[in-house]
């Protein structure tokens, strides 16, 4: 189960992506439900779940969770979900076309950043809008360190 911080203390957080805010910049979130089947929920009240892998995609004008892992619930084996499975996400229409323009138009991509149980008990997601970090380029930084190595060599070889 994920830590929680002072902004999460009206919900209980499931799973946490860390790797979403070192690999993107985030620029705007939203909160956005999600249709779950069968024992989904059961599933997710153990709290083992994964979005660290995951993304939200645009299809025919409704927007799903794409990759997220929810476990089978092992109780009801006869009536268990994919743990993979795309998963519809629910937003407002204003919400809806403010995403897809800035996907489309600016080229973001939408990320999932934790997913919580709010204070009704209703399974929610938290979404960014955010755009690729550039990464840094190491050669140069190792360069400078084995420069900064054979000169100290060199200095003490010499003196």
């Amino acid at each position: 189960m994920a830590k929680k911080s002072a902004a999460d203390s009206n919900r209980k957080v499931i799973a946490d992506n860390r790797k979403a805010r070192y690999n993107y910049e985030i620029e705007d979130t939203f909160e956005a439900g999600i249709e779950l089947k069968g024992t989904e929920v059961k599933a997710l009240r153990l709290g083992k779940s994964n979005i660290a892998e995951s993304y939200a995609s645009n299809e025919g004008g409704e927007f799903w969770l794409i990759n997220s892992y929810i476990p089978e619930y092992l109780q009801a084996n006869r009536f268990n979900h994919e743990p993979r499975r795309k998963r519809k996400l629910l937003l407002h229409k204003r919400e809806m076309a403010k995403l897809a323009l800035a996907v489309q138009k600016d080229g973001k991509t939408i990320v999932p950043l934790k997913l919580y149980f709010n204070k009704r008990g209703r399974a929610k997601l938290e979404l960014a809008l955010a755009r690729g970090k550039k990464l840094h380029d190491k050669r140069e930084t190792e360069r400078r360190r084995d420069w900064d190595r054979e000169k100290s060599r060199l200095l003490k070889s010499a003196g």
